[in-house]
This record gives structure tokens, C-alpha cells and sequence, in this order.
């Protein structure tokens, strides 16, 4: 029997804990954080429990995700390559204070590696 990537990075709290980590940081960040510079309270807890949701599903969890693709989600951000990086920089250093396992790690990127191009929409 094949262990889901869910379960091999522990379930919904802890992929709850990386999600939120990570949006603490990159929102604190001096170049991802004009990302939420206007944004509320109310929107940034959607749009974090959407962002818990869509990895729940996406790593084998049994959560239905309401929101967008990627692609309309992130359309006229103007997210950049050099964005990009300073994220996936972001996502390796959570992870790494997490714990993440090398092999479950590569996992990730390698799935964050396939919405790049829906995600990132100028240079």
C-alpha cells in the first residue's frame, strides 16, 4: 500500500502549520509582502484556509477545495521569476524548520514546480 504525501508529511496540522508559516513569512518578506499590502484580515484568513485546503487535496488529504485554479487565482498579481524564487527560498526554509524529509520535500517542489506557469505571469 502506497502512503499518500499527506500523510507522510502528517496530515492536515501539519500541513496546516507549513501553509501558515509560509504566508506569515512571505507576507513579513520585503519583496513578497506588497502581495497582501492591501488586503484585510477577513481575506488573508480565506484565502489561507483555501491555500490549506487546495495542499490538503493536492498531497492525497480527503478535502474539497472551493476556489479557483491557479491560473485565474493569481491572474494580475504580475508575479515575477525573481518572485518565484524568493517564494520557493521561503518554502525550503519552512519546510527545513518543519522538519520536511528530504524525499517528501522533493515532492513538494516538484509539484510547486508544476504551477509555475500559472502563477508567475511576467518577467
Amino acid at each position: 500500500m502506497t502512503v499518500s504525501l499527506y500523510d507522510r508529511l502528517g496530515g492536515y496540522d501539519a500541513i496546516a502549520l507549513f501553509a501558515t508559516q509560509l504566508v506569515d513569512q512571505a507576507k513579513a518578506d520585503d519583496l513578497l509582502g506588497r502581495i497582501w499590502a492591501h488586503s484585510g484580515e477577513d481575506r488573508d484568513a480565506r484565502a489561507l484556509q483555501m491555500l490549506i485546503n487546495y495542499l490538503v487535496r493536492e498531497t492525497g488529504g480527503q478535502m474539497y477545495y472551493t476556489g479557483r485554479d491557479m491560473a485565474l487565482a493569481h491572474a494580475g498579481m504580475g508575479i515575477t521569476d525573481v518572485d518565484w524564487t524568493r517564494f520557493l527560498e521561503i518554502v525550503v526554509s519552512v519546510a527545513g524548520e518543519l522538519g520536511v524529509e528530504a524525499q517528501e520535500g522533493g515532492e513538494v517542489m516538484a509539484f510547486l514546480d508544476s504551477l509555475k506557469s500559472d502563477i508567475v505571469t511576467s518577467s
